[in-house]
């Protein structure tokens, strides 16, 4: 019986830490997408990796929309709303690590 219960009992736990299907690989396939020449699968994917170590689901939507609008980026370096400069504290240094991760993909 304790076999039985232990199996869904350990599944449940670790729904939570499993992606999300709808949100995974949202800046791979926003840089994908993009018209971008050096939008390769090997940098799309480098670029999804070092997000993935360093950038919330959230942080990764509003990073993947930059690439389809680059003004959007813009926009939050320079809003006032406290949010925004958090974030864009940590899109920065996940700026800094894309480069020192992909660099060789280039």
């Amino acid at each position: 019986m304790t076999r039985f219960l232990a199996a869904p009992i350990l599944a449940l736990m670790l729904v939570p830490a499993l992606p999300h299907i709808g949100d995974a690989n949202t800046l791979n396939r926003a840089c994908m997408r993009s018209d971008r020449d050096g939008a390769t699968r090997q940098m799309c994917r480098c670029i999804q990796k070092t997000a993935n170590k360093s950038l919330s689901r959230a942080d990764q939507r509003l990073a993947a929309s930059f690439i389809k609008d680059p003004h959007r980026a813009q926009e939050i370096r320079q809003s006032d709303q406290r949010s925004h400069e958090i974030f864009w504290k940590r899109y920065k240094k996940f700026e800094t690590s894309v480069v020192s991760s992909c660099k060789h993909l280039r």
